[in-house]
């Protein structure tokens, strides 16, 4: 089983034809950045395109049955998430309503202060707002996944701390291995690994120990460093590959439409641009060498299938369920009860 717990590419067949290549069985795909609520339903309108149009590549993923149906017909299920609240705007029924459409996972903020928690940009994380506690609440419920892969310290531990289902970080790395303001110090981490999350190690490299230089068995090692300080069950892979994207869209990741400056973020001031992949994972193609860098640091089969995709398998199987409701093997909703 291989899942990637966040991508960000500019999407085409290509790169549908190279997670094949890659024998991905999953991808957890951004579809909304800073989009209000009808910019976000016009992203799910391109997905839903792409899904006609490429048939024999990808599904839509909805149920962790769907990525064992895109398994055994040889395709990849896709699954949409936010890395913004953005969509819901300040309306918690659109929770409920962007589930049904097909979200399955949404940031409570990106690098900012939002309505529902603080970023890791903010000087100061006053922890999770009011509407944020009422729109955890409204999460656990519909089966959204809580993800706080931006989020700032105070306000992960909090989301954990209240979320009545296990949380995500689906994209992040040690912040002892490298220290960037994205990456998660030890008791965020521990917050949500007791409380049941997951946490997706990223290739993206301004989280990587030396960059783009960072070598497969540095970032191995560091989740061997991880698996034994907080159990193998909890991690998984979750590049952020931002594949074939123009270095314009770095612009609007950052800065969407809160300012009129350009926000460099970990970046260079000089070069603000996406920098370049490590030669190990260049795009999907690669995601095998995972298995062989794990392998490489003394991790055995039954934890390499756990890393890969088994633990992200089961945190599906969990959590996209909207409460009082099951769902079958092959990824169709049952009447609750």
């Amino acid at each position: 089983m291989r899942i990637d717990g966040l991508q960000y590419a500019n999407w085409s067949e290509k790169i549908f034809r190279q997670m094949r290549s890659g024998g991905l069985d999953a991808v957890h795909v951004t579809i909304s950045y800073h989009e209000n609520f009808r910019e976000t339903v016009l992203n799910i309108e391109k997905w839903n395109r792409w899904f006609e149009q490429f048939p024999d590549l990808i599904i839509k993923g909805r149920w962790a049955g769907d990525v064992r149906l895109a398994r055994d017909t040889g395709r990849t299920a896709i699954f949409m998430g936010f890395q913004n609240p953005s969509p819901i705007e300040d309306d918690i029924g659109l929770v409920e309503v962007l589930h049904d459409l097909g979200a399955r996972f949404m940031q409570l903020s990106y690098n900012n202060q939002s309505l529902l928690a603080t970023g890791c940009y903010e000087a100061e994380d006053p922890g999770i707002t009011r509407m944020g506690k009422q729109v955890i609440k409204e999460m656990n419920r519909v089966g959204m996944v809580i993800d706080m892969s931006h989020s700032a310290d105070r306000s992960t531990v909090e989301a954990a701390d209240l979320s009545q289902r296990p949380i995500a970080i689906t994209h992040a790395n040690l912040h002892s291995w490298q220290p960037a303001l994205r990456n998660k110090r030890d008791d965020v981490i521990r917050a949500v690994t007791q409380n049941g999350g997951m946490m997706g190690f990223s290739a993206y490299p301004h989280h990587l120990k030396g960059k783009s230089d960072c070598t497969l068995s540095d970032f191995c090692e560091m989740i061997a460093r991880a698996a034994e300080q907080f159990g193998v069950q909890h991690f998984g892979i979750g590049t952020d590959l931002c594949q074939d994207q123009p270095d314009s869209v770095v612009e609007w990741m950052r800065v969407g439409r809160w300012s009129k400056e350009i926000d460099y973020g970990e970046g260079s001031a000089a070069a603000p641009g996406f920098p370049p992949q490590p030669d190990w994972f260049k795009d999907n193609r690669d995601f095998p060498n995972f298995e062989r860098g794990l392998r490489d640091v003394g991790f055995d089969e039954g934890e390499i299938n756990g890393l890969m995709g088994g633990n992200w398998l089961r945190f599906f199987e969990e959590n996209f369920i909207p409460r009082g409701s099951a769902c079958d093997s092959a990824g169709a909703q049952t009447p609750p009860g």
